[in-house]
């Protein structure tokens, strides 16, 4: 897979940068990956895609999350274009607000309402005025490293934001109580709210279950402080638990937010919360053009209820801990040393002695010219899509990329 012969890829990133500030923006911005990554593609279905070049890939990446069922599922595009010969946009929401609104309060655990929104940065920044008007205090707590958005009061990067966008976070250390703790002393008596990802996946970063003295810590924290336990599940929700990411530790939020997974691929994002923030939840201002789109709700209703009907995270578990095992054995095989973290269906594969990332690369590189679209850096995902067979099939890639990297390395 030359990208060299890539040539209406090429033609689309010479035509794209003429337009587009570096031709591309964001995370989705292919020149941060070897030169074999297309930026582009065509078409997807179930756990495949294929680049405007025609090449096809078996996809650990599901358009970097939203993809739980698979590409192109056929139930979820059917209610959508149900919806749509009815109408998308209206002066005001369809029924389809209610419908998903009471879907998602009866399956997650500590849900008593559901506000909806279009992307997961939405979300967590309505987490973060509804935490403030309900507790009429300012600061917010984050994970150092964490990711929660891309606005300037939680964007990681200081590109277009300034000091004072940041002014009321404090950062503490996921997992550590000790951290944590102090940043609420900090805070002193102006918390609002605590910020905690499903778990903790840092960018680059061997990734980590919140364990339950940390979890539970935040709880006792929130409600000695009258302030917010806040989950971004919008990364993890409904790959972990379709009840919330944290259900795993035995700990329920006040407000969740949510999105990626939540409509397999149509734009939606929600924040979820308990009885104690819905008066507050009623009184801010948070809106947007599309927020009430009808087709991304009918999408949302008939994934939730697909994911319950097969027990889409038993499949994904299932299929995941395949892809450890085999990639376990064969390192194990080849003599190279690597970490896999993460849960088995959002898996990171870390190598060691690697911080330049170049094994990590070569890996992923090599895996891509045999078909098998991996990031050497950011969190994974499987989907119900995955299949025995995807994975042997993968798993013949990455021997023989794992074969390349310990002849190059070893």
């Amino acid at each position: 897979m030359d990208p060299l012969r890539n040539s209406i890829d090429s033609a689309l990133r010479d035509r794209a940068r003429r337009v587009i500030p570096n031709g591309m923006w964001g995370h989705m911005n292919a020149t941060r990956l070897p030169p074999a990554y297309p930026q582009f593609f065509a078409r997807a279905d179930g756990c495949r895609l294929w680049d405007v070049d025609g090449h096809e890939y078996i996809d650990f990446m599901c358009a970097y999350g939203p993809m739980v069922l698979g590409y192109n599922d056929a139930d979820v595009n059917r209610a959508a274009d149900d919806q749509r010969a009815q109408g998308d946009m209206f002066n005001g929401p369809s029924a389809r607000l209610v419908e998903l609104a009471e879907l998602m309060v009866e399956t997650i655990v500590h849900a008593d309402w559901a506000m909806f929104q279009k992307n997961g940065t939405d979300a967590t920044t309505a987490c973060a005025m509804i935490a403030r008007e309900a507790t009429g205090k300012r600061k917010l707590l984050l994970a150092t490293g964490a990711y929660h958005g891309a606005v300037p009061w939680c964007n990681p990067y200081p590109n277009g934001a300034t000091t004072e966008d940041r002014v009321h976070v404090i950062r503490y250390d996921y997992n550590d109580v000790g951290s944590l703790e102090r940043a609420v002393a900090e805070a002193g008596d102006d918390l609002a709210g605590i910020f905690v990802s499903a778990f903790k996946h840092d960018l680059g970063k061997t990734h980590q279950a919140p364990t339950r003295p940390f979890a539970a810590a935040a709880r006792q924290i929130c409600d000695k402080a009258g302030a917010a336990l806040i989950v971004d599940d919008v990364r993890a929700g409904f790959r972990l638990h379709l009840g919330g990411s944290w259900e795993l530790v035995g700990v329920k939020p006040d407000l969740s937010a949510w999105s990626k997974a939540i409509a397999n691929g149509y734009a939606l994002g929600a924040v979820t919360g308990n009885d104690r923030f819905r008066e507050a939840a009623g009184r801010v201002f948070i809106t947007g053009s599309f927020w009430c789109g009808s087709v991304s709700m009918a999408a949302a209703l008939a994934s939730i209820r697909k994911m319950k009907d097969i027990g889409a995270v038993d499949i994904m578990q299932r299929m995941g801990q395949r892809l450890r095992d085999g990639i376990a054995a064969q390192a194990k095989s080849h003599g190279v040393a690597l970490q896999q973290s993460g849960p088995v269906q959002m898996p990171v594969i870390l190598f060691d002695n690697d911080d330049d990332r170049r094994k990590g690369w070569l890996f992923c590189t090599e895996a891509l010219k045999r078909g098998i679209y991996l990031h050497a850096t950011h969190t994974m995902f499987l989907s119900a899509a995955h299949a025995a067979a995807d994975i042997d099939r993968t798993l013949e890639a990455t021997d023989a990329a794992l074969a390349e990297v310990a002849r190059q390395f070893g």
